[in-house]
């Protein structure tokens, strides 16, 4: 390869192709800046479920609550068995 063509390929290189590789992962990185229909879709039903489970877990507490408190606590009671008799 002759050596006068070592610049223009440099320059080529800096000028044309660097910017444009540059470009295209800056219009990649902007794309999936934004979520997809599909992702949105994804974090809503997460969120509901989520909701929903926040729900079940302070309708639980609640139920334990009140349980503790309308009733002490005793020991547990050993459950008989047939060859004790």
């Amino acid at each position: 390869m002759p050596e006068e063509f070592i610049p223009l390929f440099a320059i080529i290189a800096i000028f044309i192709v660097l910017p444009g590789m540059i470009f295209h992962y800056v219009t990649l990185w902007r794309k999936q800046k934004t979520l997809m229909p599909d992702d949105e879709r994804m974090m809503e039903d997460l969120w509901r479920s989520a909701k929903a489970m926040e729900r079940r877990i302070e309708t639980l507490e609640r139920l334990l609550d009140s349980s503790e408190a309308e009733a002490p606590r005793s020991p547990p009671r050993r459950p008989r068995s047939t060859f004790d008799d």
